[in-house]
């Protein structure tokens, strides 16, 4: 019913991160007329498993022309990424897919806010449960017209450094998370038309930046539909929130420590996220979706998501780790 309508600045800004390699981007085509068959991608990336940094890569965008699937190409782009990546001296790998393979890492599952309810109603997106009517669903998801967060803004190259240092302090709290350098904050959060929107909260007397997040869009075409042919999809991208850190530095306990930092942001976290749909509506987007990834489960039923029946498993290349639940997983993979 729907396929993915990836834009060419969405695959620029995908494909061409800071340290990316022309060689990484391999593709096969027809000897007669160089049309593309089949396609796959890896970018470097620094990533923290628990404990241990290491410079990965992921891998993303495998496809293959379905008239050549079960041909065996799939492992022939696999072999082939691989070789490239082990001669730049990288030997670990991390990659996501819809399906179970020996053996994810981690599994997250996907939850959708319905921004525009009665146009996902008529794409066949969602459906009217029973005793409900267009007009109470539209009422139960109606939200505020202006967001609520004082200070809040677009970010700007001014932020890069402050995000940076927020960005690895708040993931420093999950088991394999991305660590990022500035150029990576640059290239990656600041808004792009089209493509992502990255927001700081700025504290109007200190002008510290406390909070940030980030949502990216990736519309899917709506196939044999009269009313609808495209529907606007928004993805919940990285964020950071502050963190009580004196009261936790307090607890020896793990678990105990872990309850209070929950505790200490949710109703910012939650207060912060629907600000993000609000604005995600403004910029005419019709559903926002999150995995159960980071602290994403202290705000989704507050605000309304609902489970889908999507999952995506997180894979690691050549590094065994202990099975890490979906809320220790601080890693977001395009």
């Amino acid at each position: 019913m729907f396929r993915f309508d990836y834009s060419a600045e969405f695959l620029k800004w995908a494909l061409l991160p800071p340290g990316w390699k022309k060689a990484w981007h391999i593709g096969v085509r027809v000897a007669s007329n160089k049309k593309l068959v089949a396609f796959i991608s890896g970018i470097p990336q620094d990533v923290r498993v628990h404990t241990t940094v290491k410079r990965m890569v992921e891998i993303n965008f495998l496809c293959v022309h379905k008239k050549l699937r079960s041909k065996r190409l799939a492992p022939v782009l696999i072999k082939e990424v691989t070789r490239r990546t082990h001669l730049e001296g990288i030997f670990q790998a991390v990659y996501t897919a819809g399906v179970v393979l020996p053996k994810p890492m981690a599994t997250c599952r996907y939850f959708h806010r319905s921004l525009n309810p009665k146009k996902l109603v008529e794409t066949g997106f969602s459906h009217l449960g029973r005793n409900m009517t267009m007009a109470r669903l539209i009422k139960l998801n109606k939200m505020d017209d202006q967001t609520s967060t004082p200070g809040l803004r677009a970010m700007e190259e001014k932020d890069v450094a402050a995000v940076a240092a927020r960005m690895n302090k708040y993931s420093a709290h999950f088991n394999v998370a991305p660590h990022f350098q500035e150029a990576d904050v640059r290239h990656w959060l600041i808004s792009r038309p089209g493509v992502v929107w990255g927001y700081v909260v700025e504290d109007l007397e200190s002008k510290e930046i406390t909070d940030f997040f980030s949502f990216y869009s990736l519309p899917s075409t709506v196939i044999n539909n009269s009313k609808h042919s495209t529907l606007n999809a928004a993805y919940s991208f990285y964020y950071a929130v502050q963190t009580p850190d004196e009261a936790m530095s307090k607890i020896e306990n793990a678990a105990e420590r872990e309850k209070v930092r929950a505790e200490g942001i949710k109703g910012h976290l939650t207060a912060l996220m629907q600000d993000a749909l609000i604005l995600a509506r403004q910029n005419d987007f019709d559903v926002y979706n999150a995995l159960n990834l980071m602290d994403n489960a202290l705000f989704t039923e507050d605000l309304r998501f609902g489970p889908g029946d999507g999952y995506l498993h997180f894979y690691l290349y050549n590094w065994r780790c202990r099975e890490i639940s979906s809320e220790k997983v601080g890693l977001v993979m395009l």
